[in-house]
């Protein structure tokens, strides 16, 4: 026991060894920046920028900014939104650096021997050094009003980084103390933004299909994946459907999609209903079965991701259960992608494209999403990794993986050469919900669009793209195309080429039209309380 104690002991007096000689090193660089800004000389410096740190005190510069774009008119509202967002965003950062920040690190300020005279500025502040509450408040502003217009952000981001800079420049900072508060500034930006724009956004109307009645499950043939929880499934799915069928696939026994096609065959028979528990490959697969026997689906919220249970508001297996007992269905689009069908003379003139298109695999369909390029790698990586270290981390290490290895390739696009990083094809209109990245919704689930989207290849594009994404803003990114079209015609593609539809990935064809011959698809959907008849919650 005290041997046991005193390895322990030495472990953790090694990990605080570690630690400070990592403090001390930071330290010593951040010093030494400093005192490099303190010796070079800045031309005409010393006029603009101690006289600018002061306009910045109390944010004032940034409340006459402010006004000044109000005022003006110019960039209309989305630019009057920005300035108020970015009045709002600094007021959570100063509460944030001022309250927490400061009190909690107690940093002392810089030691103002090397930085000349005539950059001190006159009234030294008496706060802690860490973070810079300048910087922060410059940062907000700059990144809430950038977000909603590029022009006035063009003109205030130089602004706010020069701040951010006088602040070492005059001596009362560190480096490291400005890059914080900027970082913490463009986080609350971000923030306020995601919070401001969360209202949910009312989904356009689509009307009911017919769809039998299942009260409590009964006639509802439920498929579990055992890699998708399924030992707290199955009591989850016999609370919420204590009279429906659950089959647990084994894989010992065969493939899913066999297990899927006899329950679909059995169900179609009976007059009931296919149900699924798992992720999107799993949906995908039980959608194909029910699609090809004619029976309605229900999807039950499983999986790591399953995107169409959360597109159809399933976010419990409560809520499939209102909507199978009141037979509350919708139509969902299928997307079929295969070789395109080609006339005899076309296939005369072109026997070499007819001979690939010969090898080509059978005919695909997605609910979900389709791509060519860096994000099949993407998937295949993340799930080589998903079982050693859990699939959030495994999907960081593909992301890391695809941005330093992936290479683009040549596609002709509707008849286009284009040289890709990547191309996505998502099955019907999707939609961006909140400020920040990500988000996308689908309201309407049988819209027939294609909602399609390239990045180029170009020189530092995916590093432009993913700051893009981060910045919310993957719109305005010049690498990123977007457009909706009822049909895709993909040729040339060439071999090796894995494409991933709904989480899954295969060797893709040498040409391929997307398009959505395949049919509709019925789907549960649980409606709104003010919808389906239920009382409405008092107040």
């Amino acid at each position: 026991m005290e041997t046991h104690r005193g390895a322990s002991g030495s472990v953790s007096a090694g990990a605080e060894g570690v630690r400070g000689t990592v403090v001390r090193t930071l330290s010593a660089w951040d010093r030494a920046l400093f005192r490099t800004v303190a010796l070079r000389h800045w031309p005409r410096g010393e006029g603009v920028l101690p006289r600018l740190s002061r306009t910045a005190d109390h944010s004032k510069l940034w409340l006459g900014t402010a006004a000044a774009i109000v005022l003006s008119g110019a960039g209309g509202p989305r630019a009057r939104r920005g300035a108020l967002r970015g009045l709002a965003s600094i007021a959570v950062t100063s509460a944030v650096v001022n309250t927490v920040g400061k009190g909690a690190f107690g940093r002392t300020r810089p030691v103002l021997d090397d930085v000349p005279v005539i950059r001190r500025l006159k009234r030294l502040p008496t706060s802690t050094s860490f973070p810079s509450g300048h910087s922060a408040s410059a940062a907000a502003f700059a990144t809430a009003v950038a977000l909603e217009s590029r022009g006035w952000g063009a003109a205030v981001v130089p602004v706010a980084a020069s701040v951010a800079f006088s602040r070492v420049y005059t001596g009362v900072h560190y480096p490291s103390d400005v890059l914080v508060g900027s970082a913490l500034g463009t986080a609350a930006a971000f923030g306020v933004r995601a919070v401001l724009d969360a209202r949910r956004q009312v989904p356009p109307a689509q009307p009911l299909v017919a769809a039998p009645a299942l009260p409590e499950g009964r006639g509802l043939t439920v498929v579990v994946n055992p890699g998708s929880g399924s030992a707290s499934a199955a009591r989850e799915i016999g609370e919420a459907l204590p009279a429906a069928r659950v089959v647990h696939w084994d894989p010992d026994a065969g493939p899913l999609t066999e297990l899927l096609a006899d329950e679909a065959r059995r169900t179609a028979e009976e007059g009931g209903a296919l149900g699924v528990f798992g992720g999107d490959g799993t949906v995908n697969a039980g959608a194909r079965a029910a699609l090809r026997h004619g029976v309605p689906l229900a999807v039950l919220p499983g999986g790591t991701h399953n995107h169409l249970a959360l597109d159809l508001g399933i976010g419990r297996c409560a809520d499939l259960a209102d909507a199978l007992a009141s037979g509350h269905a919708i139509a969902v689009d299928m997307v079929r992608f295969a070789p395109p069908r080609k006339s005899r003379r076309a296939e005369e003139e072109d026997e070499k494209e007819a001979a690939e298109e010969a090898r080509s695999p059978e005919p695909g369909y997605f609910v979900n999403t389709f791509s060519l390029g860096a994000y099949g790698d993407l998937v295949e990586v993340r799930d080589r990794w998903r079982d050693r270290i859990g699939p959030w981390a495994a999907g960081l290490v593909a992301a890391v993986h695809v941005l330093r290895h992936s290479r683009p390739f040549e596609v002709r696009v509707n008849g286009r050469r284009r040289s890709l990083w990547l191309l996505f094809v998502g099955n019907c209109s999707y939609h961006t919900v909140g400020g920040g990245p990500g988000g996308a919704r689908r309201f309407n689930l049988s819209d027939g669009m294609l909602d399609i989207h390239l990045v180029r290849a170009g020189r530092w594009a995916r590093t432009r793209l993913v700051a893009s994404a981060l910045a919310g803003v993957l719109h305005r990114s010049p690498v990123h195309a977007a457009a909706r079209g009822r049909r895709l015609h993909l040729a040339g593609i060439p071999e090796g080429t894995l494409c991933s539809y709904d989480g899954e990935t295969a060797p893709s064809a040498p040409a391929m039209l997307l398009d959505k011959s395949g049919g509709t698809l019925t789907v549960y959907r649980p409606l709104p309380a003010w919808l389906n008849g239920s009382a409405l919650p008092d107040g």
